[in-house]
């Protein structure tokens, strides 16, 4: 089926046309990858449509521009309100907002100087990995690709051309018939799925790797620490062998496109049970009740359209 697209955009600091929002096919971001962006949901509440964690994906919107040494030319403030009016715009409840920035046409060279461009999309997106993989889970297998070195890429921050790793993961996990590819940092070491984090769940405790092992350190990643402390569980950060994926008791993937995924199998190795087990279905129940008002939401994660 076709991709459609919203009515509706913003660029630039105004709302356009989704058709009209181009870019020149010699700017710098189509050439070299420089560009930052963020994925955001809102979610339909007993309160109308709230966007998740707005404030936080717009502080790490910043930082990765920082590291890339990029300056907006837009506040914060400014792109919150950009998002908020692009979804009421396209008359949107849930949605998946898309703020990129990028280098726009200037000089030809690597380091050249050139114009930030900014725009924001949002369009209706149910769950990224399939329709039932929230409930089923997914195959996922173990990429030949690994993730790239410290001190070559920033994996801290979220820019496009660090997705060309990515890419890699993903589309051969696909090409294998997998749902989903899993790769290991340099070091050999687990280090995280091909857009999505990764929890491992031993005798109901929550394992997760670190900062360092290249990973992308995801917001839903923080939200689902965040609940399963308050809720009892235990959350450890530590370097993960590969085969540790084979021995799990359960294990998930997370992000704010895959939310909270059960992963059922992994080189074709059946984990736990072989279905989403206790403290997964406890995870996404915490977090999704965060919407529908079964979790109470004491951290102002919601933020109104």
């Amino acid at each position: 089926m076709a991709q459609q697209y919203p009515e509706w955009i913003w660029q630039n600091g105004s709302i356009k046309p989704w058709a009209e929002a181009t870019t020149h096919v010699m700017s710098h971001a189509l050439h070299y990858g420089s560009s930052v962006f963020e994925g955001i949901r809102s979610y339909a509440t007993p309160d109308g449509a709230a966007i998740f964690r707005l404030t936080d994906h717009l502080n790490r919107l910043y930082q990765s521009a920082k590291i890339y040494d990029m300056v907006l030319p837009h506040s914060a403030d400014e792109l919150a309100a950009a998002c908020r009016a692009v979804i009421k715009k396209n008359e949107l409840g849930a949605a998946y907002l898309r703020p990129v920035a990028y280098r726009g046409l200037g000089g030809f060279g690597l380091s050249a100087e050139t114009p930030i461009d900014v725009a924001v999309a949002a369009w209706p997106m149910g769950p990224y990995l399939g329709p039932e993989a929230l409930q089923n889970g997914i195959d996922a297998c173990v990429s030949s690709w690994q993730r790239f070195a410290p001190n070559t890429i920033p994996a801290g921050a979220k820019a496009g051309g660090n997705y060309l790793s990515g890419q890699l993961i993903a589309r051969e996990a696909r090409r294998l018939g997998f749902g989903e590819g899993i790769a290991l940092a340099s070091s050999g070491l687990l280090s995280e799925g091909a857009g999505e984090n990764l929890f491992l769940v031993f005798d109901g405790v929550l394992h997760t790797t670190p900062a360092s092992a290249s990973i992308l350190a995801g917001i839903t990643r923080d939200t689902l620490k965040t609940l399963a402390r308050e809720d009892g569980i235990d959350v450890v950060e530590r370097d993960i062998p590969r085969e540790y994926l084979y021995l799990a008791d359960e294990l998930l993937m997370c992000g704010t496109a895959a939310e909270i995924t059960p992963i059922r199998s992994v080189d074709g190795k059946q984990v736990g049970t072989g279905k989403a087990g206790r403290v997964t279905l406890r995870l996404q129940e915490l977090f999704f009740g965060l919407f529908d008002g079964r979790t109470h939401d004491k951290w102002g994660w919601l933020e109104q359209v």
